[in-house]
């Protein structure tokens, strides 16, 4: 060791005196002052320029902020949410003359070079110091993916510095490639879209494997300038810039001159059609959608990965076209059938009617798509006509003949009532001449629902989302009136009595206190009572008095608690609460409905099916499981596969089929009778609120369930003549006839237990030897009761009420006047007689 170290000494000494002896000469001390210059430069450039810059190890798990696509129930794309169109794909899904038509208009030399183009900027720089303006630059294409995904677009040579040595980076780190992929995916090509998919659409409505050569040059063309060159007033610099494209894919030899030519003398052929891959349904099923997703997952990428705006999520949903379609048609008629005759509401909105009023009129987002109404601004007015103006920049003339109904607010003219600046719905007479619409001042909200899985299958929350996003289906908190009554009846069977059940139709009042004295309820109408009648009847007919009287005998506390049970509401235990005093929303009672035509077992109503993120993996709900062998091409001969019933039993379903039972008479010979025309097996229940200031309807057949109510945003009344039955039940029959007239008859089953009783319609007793008929009101009819509640035999003459109106016959297997026996009764209901 002592020898290593005399040597260490030794030779670092005379290392030293050769440098002394070096650096005494002039060209040596020059070489190490540029050496040091050059050290201190690269620690300049370090700090100045590179010290930051973003690692390029993300580049190779990039993942780009993609739209979230909505499909409908049977897997079609119908909506998608975004406010950038993209469309992410792999390279080799990209045809290769696409690509060389990028590679001729933005780095022909892109598979030679690595990643900086030396030529091309010195060409730049002598241009830049010989010219003023904006710099001119000579990005590769690796260059553009650096500053795309990993800069910002400031001009300067700052950014520019950072984008080389970023470029240099990403070539040491991704493939070619990998590079022209991140490229293709993400360059900004106009009209709001990232990617050539996304482009292809936006301005041919294609896909990449189905645009022809001269669309392929000019998607190559966009990347200099997508704002002017994607404009129809710049066809011309298009087309030449177009051309010269083609120019250069035959200088490359990438085609052949005929297939240059043939291309260069093709028009733009560009399309405002955008993407019609997508229908874009809309409406307030899919802001509701949104909204859900929204809270499940975050609106914007800074909310996460999986966020509606970025996340590439992929939502399937309940949605049926052919029912929202039809729901959207029947509420609206109905609006409209209320609405006809009380004159103009007024104005939409008001915007400033000065010469920005396109833009005005465009940023206020009110739209409407019914029966093909327009939103106009009205711009000017004279004796004779207001002119009037659309969100496109097309005007047109508003005759003042063609505005004479009354302004409902004022009882003068509606045209007279006109100010320029007021938004107003309008339909087209003749090219250029408009006649003034009305929206309907009155609103309301309807939900079609499954009632074997709670999936929502339509929505409509009002007239028109974009006239008012408020959606009445499910945040409008409404009194639901008569509505209510089947949950009250059904507290009482679970309590003892039975739809024979007979109840007093008469006066009934309850002391409140000293405060409030006696409260004394009536009827609809102000009848003050008709007798004694059975449970059933009580129903049929909506009679406040027997539902009240019930509700007293059994207690509130129960009924609130069956009400909170079936996810209706939390409600005081007042007797009112039993009429309907309580508030709710139609999304809660329709799918309290459907629990009980689910024999009373729970529902979730939903809109989503699942969600799966942008690789497929399904993220919602969390305990989703797939069907396994659902889609298997052929039957293996095992059992087919079933799903578990899910949901609490949350009402005896005994109990439920005996509210339903009873419910179809309604339809049969009740408030509902309107509907029975309609020919198949249907429940439901009308309400009338005080006043009247909302009224419905809810119910439907074994397999679908809507539920309706119209009235005002802020509760009025809505006039003595509206009912339940003659304003909403007639919106369901328009909904049904528009959507399910082609569906087999269905009709309720029984669940098991249950005992299928002839009996007397007016008295409740049984009946023996007689059968019910094909007549709605025929007096002998089936009834429903629970194992030991039905009516007993009796040998007391006074009880017996022979029912001389049907056919008597002996034995139970004879048939009636319906020719149909009992066993085909069973064979349709199931139940025991």
């Amino acid at each position: 060791m002592s020898h290593f170290r005399l040597r260490l000494r030794r030779d670092s000494n005379a290392v030293i005196a050769w440098f002394r002896e070096m650096w005494a000469r002039r060209w040596f001390r020059w070489l190490g002052y540029l050496a040091l210059a050059g050290l201190l430069g690269l620690i300049l450039i370090w700090v100045i320029f590179a010290r930051n810059l973003p690692s390029v190890d993300q580049l190779r798990d990039y993942q780009p902020p993609l739209p979230t696509m909505v499909r409908d129930a049977e897997g079609k794309p119908v909506h998608s949410y975004a406010r950038e169109r993209r469309v992410q794909l792999e390279y080799a899904e990209y045809p290769q003359l696409l690509v060389r038509a990028y590679l001729a208009a933005e780095d022909r030399t892109f598979f030679e070079h690595g990643g900086i183009d030396y030529p091309g900027i010195a060409t730049a720089i002598v241009t830049n110091m010989t010219n003023s303006g904006r710099p001119v630059g000579a990005s590769t294409i690796t260059q553009q993916v650096a500053k795309n995904l990993l800069l910002t677009n400031e001009v300067s040579y700052t950014r520019k510095i950072r984008e080389l040595i970023l470029a240099k980076r990403i070539e040491g780190a991704l493939t070619k490639e990998q590079i022209l992929e991140l490229y293709l995916n993400e360059i900004p090509l106009g009209r709001r879209s990232f990617g050539v998919q996304a482009a292809a659409r936006a301005y041919f409505d294609k896909d990449v494997d189905q645009l022809a050569l001269h669309e392929m040059a000019f998607l190559a063309i966009l990347p200099k300038a997508p704002e002017t060159y994607g404009r129809a007033r710049n066809a011309d610099k298009a087309i030449t810039r177009r051309n010269f494209v083609l120019s250069e894919m035959f200088r490359n030899g990438w085609i052949t001159a005929a297939q240059r030519d043939a291309a260069q003398a093709m028009p733009l052929g560009l399309t405002n059609s955008g993407n019609t891959a997508i229908a874009q349904v809309g409406g307030y099923y899919m802001e509701e959608v949104r909204r859900q997703l929204i809270d499940q997952f975050g609106e914007t990428p800074d909310d996460g990965p999986l966020s509606v705006y970025g996340g590439g999520l992929w939502v399937r949903t309940a949605y049926d076209g052919v029912k929202q379609a039809a729901t959207t048609k029947a509420l609206r008629n109905g609006l409209i059938r209320y609405d006809a005759g009380k004159g103009w509401s007024g104005p939409i909105a008001t915007i400033e009617a000065d010469d920005q009023w396109q833009s005005r009129l465009a940023s206020s987002f009110i739209g409407i798509d019914y029966d093909n109404w327009r939103i106009a601004a009205v711009l000017s007015k004279s004796a004779a006509a207001a002119r009037i103006g659309f969100a496109n920049g097309d005007t047109g003339s508003l005759p003042a003949s063609a505005a004479t109904q009354g302004y409902r607010k004022t009882g003068g003219s509606a045209f007279s009532a006109m100010r320029p600046g007021d938004l107003i719905a309008v339909k087209a007479t003749a090219p250029g001449v408009y006649q003034l619409r009305n929206i309907p001042e009155v609103s309301g909200g309807m939900i079609v629902e499954s009632p074997h899985s709670g999936r929502i299958y339509a929505m409509q929350g009002g007239f028109d989302v974009r006239l008012s996003p408020f959606n009445r289906a499910t945040q409008a908190e409404r009194q639901p009136g008569s509505t209510i009554k089947p949950f009250v009846y059904a507290t009482a069977l679970d309590n003892g009595m039975t739809p024979a059940t007979m109840i007093v139709d008469g006066p009934f009042c309850v002391y409140q206190g000293a405060r409030f004295g006696n409260k004394c309820f009536r009827n609809f109408g102000g009848g003050g009572g008709s007798g004694e009648h059975t449970m059933r009847w009580g129903l049929e007919q909506s009679r406040n008095l027997m539902t009240v009287r019930t509700a007293s005998q059994i207690g509130m506390e129960p009924i609130v608690d069956t009400i909170e049970t079936m996810g209706i509401g939390k409600h005081e235990p007042y007797l009112s609460t039993a009429l309907g005093a309580g508030t709710t929303t139609v999304e809660k009672i329709t799918n309290a409905y459907a629990m009980l035509a689910n024999h009373g077992r729970e529902l979730k109503p939903r809109l989503i099916d699942y969600a799966q993120d942008r690789r497929g993996k399904v993220i919602f709900p969390k305990n989703w499981r797939p069907c396994d062998g659902c889609n298997m091409k052929d039957w293996d001969g095992k059992p087919m596969p079933r799903f578990a019933r899910t949901g609490r039993q949350l009402m005896d379903p005994m109990t439920a089929y005996q509210v339903v039972h009873m419910l179809e008479g309604v339809v049969q010979r009740g408030t509902a009778v309107r509907l029975r025309d309609l020919g198949v097996p249907l429940f439901g229940k009308t309400g009338t609120t005080s006043g009247p200031k909302d009224v419905w309807f809810v119910g439907g057949s074994p397999d679908v369930i809507a539920g309706v109510y119209i009235g005002f945003d802020q509760p009025r009344d809505m006039g003595g003549y509206v009912q339940g039955g003659s304003f909403a039940a007639p919106i369901f029959k328009d909904f049904f006839q528009g959507s399910l007239m082609d569906a087999p008859p269905v009709p309720f089953t029984a669940p098991k237990g249950i005992r299928m009783v002839r009996i007397d319609r007016q008295s409740g007793r049984r009946v023996y030897g007689s059968w019910p008929g094909s007549d709605p009101k025929a007096a002998i009819i089936w009834e429903a009761f629970k194992p030991e509640s039905e009516p007993r035999r009796t040998i007391r003459e006074e009880e017996i009420k022979p029912i001389k109106t049907q056919k008597r016959t002996t034995g139970p297997a004879q048939k009636g006047s319906t020719g149909r026996s009992d066993s085909d009764f069973l064979d349709d209901r199931g139940g025991i007689i």
